[in-house]
């Protein structure tokens, strides 16, 4: 089952009798060192990690990408977001978005509010990525 052991430093590991979480009462990481402002609490399966993450309004994430794909759902607040070439898409609270593994994309809270998501990766990458271009 479930070691002590995380991919992501500070995340918190399911199993070993650990299935039931309050995400808010939850250490909180950096989900993006280097390039985004995201942090929050995560929690690491055997094959998906999940988190709850924030960014204060106004700020975000430059454009990245990691070898894992991603689902975002987001909660609170309002971000531009663009996914490869695609055009960019203003995202409100109930929106899902799905980014393939690979895709350079970027996530901005507009600066009315913070933002709030819950994100879903699987478990080949760590939840941060590398800022496109460079290394993060």
């Amino acid at each position: 089952m479930a070691t002590a052991d995380t991919l992501n430093a500070g995340a918190t590991k399911a199993g070993n009798g650990r299935f039931v979480f309050e995400l808010a009462r939850l250490e909180r990481i950096a989900a993006g060192p280097g390039y985004s402002t995201a942090e929050g609490p995560v929690i690491e399966g055997e094959r998906m990690q999940v988190g709850l993450i924030s960014m204060p309004r106004g700020t975000g994430s430059q454009p990245h990408s990691h070898p894992n794909e991603q689902w975002i759902y987001l909660l609170k607040g309002n971000a531009r977001v663009v996914i490869g070439d695609q055009p960019e898409t203003l995202a409100r609270p109930g929106t899902l978005i799905y980014v393939p593994a690979g895709v350079v994309h970027s996530f901005v809270a507009t600066p009315d509010e913070d933002v709030q998501f819950f994100t879903v990766k699987d478990m080949s990458h760590g939840i941060a990525g590398t800022l496109a271009g460079g290394t993060a």
